[in-house]
């Protein structure tokens, strides 16, 4: 597999990293988690166009991985005709993504949303989890996966089947699923918008099927769109939960453990001290008062989901107040933006 070397900018910050394929090499120690976070927003970088002739209201809840030099993305879109389903995109850099045009996946007919995409070594395949409803289905409407040998090919997707894990009975409700690995086990992990997160897991071997009954693995102010991963080089973990009402309609917290069954404890978890928020990130030119529904940039594709702790990038949705009152929240017009870690303010 060959080394690269990926040049990236948002206006006038440029990036560095190295990659292999399907892995991760890194050129210094491994780095630290903040103790507090201070960001740089891009401008939108992915704004709602037409896809198939149908009006999209937003593109949102985006899912990223880089590999064989090019960004592949795929987000939940909301359209006049069709209210729910996944669009993928692909580009060489961040400043080029709003050329890039979306191809829906055409895996599922009914409502499907909320992507997670990740490469599975065990089966050497593409895998994309997703929250999904068919009448088919029993019950009708929970976690899904689909499979694929090429992640750039739309049509190659297999058709979603059910992860069949049950909803736990004390959940409000049960969305934005989320899959991480370590050594022995597969982890599902899935909020109830009711200050709440939940776990459930199945040993390697069994992925992507038997699952363990949910058990409750976070409590707190916090709402839906966890996204947990695994700091590079390192025995810890990260969660990052969306939040709401705090410096901003929609901003992110921060937990961490030292493995994925917790227990988790506070890293950036108040409005005063939060992973990101309208607190702590820089706007060149205001487009969004609220940090919604993101995903950190990994340092690799494969189930381990790592991320590397000194080049922190969130790629999260965003919208003004004024932009969205009035309207059903399925009408809001999310933008897609890109954070990058700076330096605290003087």
């Amino acid at each position: 597999m060959k080394s690269q070397r990926h040049r990236w900018g948002i206006g006038s910050v440029v990036s560095t990293v190295s990659i292999i394929v399907l892995g991760w090499t890194c050129n210094s120690a491994p780095g630290q988690l903040p103790q507090k976070f201070f960001w740089r927003a891009s401008p939108p970088l992915i704004e709602p166009q037409p896809v198939n002739q149908d009006h999209v209201y937003a593109f949102k809840d985006p899912s990223v991985v880089f590999y064989e030099g090019r960004w592949h993305l795929f987000c939940t879109v909301r359209g006049r005709q069709r209210s729910h389903g996944i669009a993928y995109f692909n580009f060489p850099d961040w400043d080029k993504a709003g050329q890039a045009r979306p191809v829906m996946l055409p895996n599922h007919d009914g409502f499907f949303c909320a992507p997670q995409v990740f490469y599975f070594r065990p089966h050497q395949r593409w895998y994309l989890i997703c929250q999904a409803a068919d009448k088919n289905w029993t019950p009708n409407y929970g976690p899904a996966f689909a499979t694929s040998p090429r992640l750039d090919d739309p049509p190659s997707w297999s058709r979603l089947t059910p992860l069949q894990v049950t909803k736990p009975a004390a959940a409000h409700g049960w969305l934005d699923f989320w899959v991480i690995c370590d050594e022995q086990y597969a982890y599902l992990f899935f909020t109830s918008l009711d200050g709440k997160m939940w776990r459930s897991r199945t040993p390697l071997a069994q992925f992507p099927q038997g699952w363990s009954p949910p058990v409750l693995a976070l409590q707190g102010d916090i709402f839906e769109a966890s996204h947990t991963y695994k700091i590079l080089g390192q025995n810890l973990y990260l969660t990052i939960i969306e939040a709401q009402n705090g410096p901003g309609w929609r901003y992110y917290k921060a937990y961490i453990a030292d493995k994925l069954d917790g227990p988790w404890r506070p890293l950036a978890d108040s409005k005063e001290h939060n992973f990101a928020s309208m607190n702590n990130v820089v706007q060149s030119k205001r487009w969004t008062d609220s940090i919604s529904h993101g995903e950190l940039l990994r340092a690799g594709v494969d189930e381990r989901l790592e991320i590397d702790p000194k080049q922190l990038r969130f790629v999260f949705q965003g919208v003004l107040d004024r932009d969205r009152q009035g309207l059903p929240y399925g009408q809001i017009p999310w933008k897609i933006g890109l954070l990058e870690l700076t330096d605290p303010p003087r």
